[in-house]
């Protein structure tokens, strides 16, 4: 990639460079995307490859593969020691952290639609799990979250056992959200400039736009080799002015992640609204090439989330693109993360799913199961490899953990080989959570427990978003190359969400992405 020094803009019919070295105060109001207390961050570096337009795939509009190239070789993904099982004699207690983030299914979709196989090590079973929708009730009392446990015999496992936890956080529509402020944080470096970038962005943020509330505010921060503010802190009640500094937005030039992060958490600080959604956006691809990377530029931002800034982090395009660093950016800013592989996924995180994105109503969220060594004899966590605590940092009320919002529901599914001779009103296991009100706060407790003789005597008994979420997650090993995969079977995972789904969208997309992959394995 060449590494320019210079971000296009427009000016009228006139193009002109926005010089950063010189960031002249008038180039740098011109050049002002959106500021608003919390702020969106949309970077990309590394080469680019293609200036395809988005094509047309099956009612959604997704980010084509660049021809005659292997485009996930230039990708970055985490390594995952995959969970194993664990003898209950030996130790009876598993604890984890929450997580909300759902960029792993929708890189999924993304490769689906390209005629491509996810790379195993992009597969987080626990984000395929989560980005379906399961009908958990509303809380009924003080907490701000319902805890629900449902256990059946296994369809994909002979002879053993799944366990579900599921958390469903209270609904809260958009009108009633707190004050918001957010800072956009924009990556407008040279491999930003293909479809599924840059241009993408902009129609996320329209599409974002148009869903807040007259008194919320936007700030616009845009780097490359440097950063610079393109807008001050706006009412959305300026949403022309908001939108014409969007659209001016032009990309070229490396990046420099560091100096925008800096610049936007800064600008979210001046905005902020006490008690109210405070939030940095990144969109990006990740691919940070200039400045403090990796570990360095996580001590950065968690720095700033001691100052209850939340972040949001959202990736775009293909071939360069770094899972790696947006995930543990977002786990280090009391975040979430998303991939936004169409206008579709924009709408559904800014648009019908814009209250949990970015509020956040339960701070901290750690649950930690304890199974009966009389009842279970071995267990395994499916997923959540990267969130998995120490058993001790459950009531240790510093150590970090996930967030919840408004209407989110996170699931958890656990594998388990029962104990012969167990008698059916056997406690099987404790569940429980902490979490607190808010970031700082005290942790509550809550406490729930599940009789063997709640269990459903066949896999068939149990409810449907039981059977269609074990489908997702069985779908998610499958892709994943799991150890504890036996026999590969995409048809039974097919049937299996076939016959529990709600005819929702999602889950018809689902069925019909299984359909793909199974004419691939």
């Amino acid at each position: 990639m060449q590494f320019l020094e210079t971000v296009t803009m427009q000016k009228g019919t006139e193009t002109m460079p926005y010089d950063f070295t010189t960031r002249s105060s008038s180039n740098i109001r011109a050049y002002a995307l959106i500021t608003a207390g919390a702020a969106f961050f949309a970077v990309g570096c590394g080469a680019g490859f293609s200036d395809a337009d988005i094509s047309a795939n099956e009612g959604g509009y997704y980010a084509p593969a660049p021809q005659g190239a292997d485009y996930q070789a230039g990708e970055t993904y985490d390594e995952i020691v995959e969970n194993d099982f664990i003898d209950a004699s030996e130790e009876n207690t598993s604890t984890f952290s929450i997580d909300v983030d759902t960029a792993s299914y929708t890189v999924m979709r993304r490769d689906l639609n390209n005629n491509t196989l996810p790379a195993p090590e992009s597969v987080r079973t626990e984000e395929y799990i989560n980005y379906f929708d399961y009908d958990y009730p509303q809380p009924v009392d003080e907490h701000p979250f319902s805890v629900n446990m449902e256990v059946a015999p296994s369809k994909f496992g002979e002879g053993m056992h799944l366990m579900r936890v599921g958390v469903k956080g209270m609904d809260i529509h958009t009108e009633d959200l707190r004050p918001t402020s957010l800072t956009f944080l924009i990556d407008v470096s040279g491999s930003m400039q293909s479809e599924q970038k840059l241009p993408l962005v902009k129609k996320s943020l329209y599409a974002l736009i148009d869903n807040l509330r007259p008194s919320d505010t936007i700030g616009i921060v845009v780097y490359a080799g440097a950063d610079g503010v393109v807008l001050e802190h706006t009412s959305v009640r300026e949403e022309q002015k908001i939108k014409d500094a969007i659209e001016r937005l032009g990309a070229g030039g490396s990046t420099n992640a560091e100096a925008g992060i800096v610049t936007a958490y800064k600008m979210a600080e001046a905005a902020k609204q006490e008690e109210g959604n405070n939030r940095v956006i990144i969109l990006t691809d990740g691919d940070f090439n200039v400045g403090k990377t990796g570990d360095a530029l996580f001590d950065v931002i968690e720095e700033y989330r001691e100052k209850e800034i939340s972040l949001t982090c959202m990736g775009y395009g293909l071939g360069n693109y770094n899972d790696y660093h947006m995930e543990n950016l977002s786990n280090k800013g009391n975040g979430n993360y998303f991939y936004v592989d169409s206008i579709e996924e924009a709408e559904r995180v800014f648009g019908t799913e814009l209250a949990s994105t970015l509020e956040v109503i339960a701070a901290d969220v750690k649950i930690q199961v304890e199974f009966n060594q009389d009842a279970v004899a071995k267990y395994r966590l499916v997923g959540y490899e990267n969130r998995v605590l120490d058993n001790e940092d459950f009531d240790d009320d510093t150590v970090d953990a996930g967030e919840i919002g408004p209407g989110h529901t996170v699931t958890a599914y656990y594998e388990l080989e029962l104990s012969e001779g167990v008698q059916d009103e056997s406690l099987l296991s404790t569940v429980r959570l902490r979490y607190k009100s808010q970031y700082g706060a005290e942790s509550n407790l809550i406490e729930r427990a599940i009789k063997l003789s709640q269990t459903s005597m066949t896999f068939e008994d149990a409810s449907d978003g039981f059977r269609f979420g074990a489908a997702v997650a069985e779908f998610a090993e499958i892709l994943r190359d799991s150890m504890h995969v036996d026999d590969a079977d995409l048809g039974l995972v097919q049937e299996v969400a076939s016959d529990a789904s709600s005819g929702s969208d999602k889950e018809v997309e689902f069925i019909g992405l299984v359909e793909k992959a199974k004419a691939m394995k």
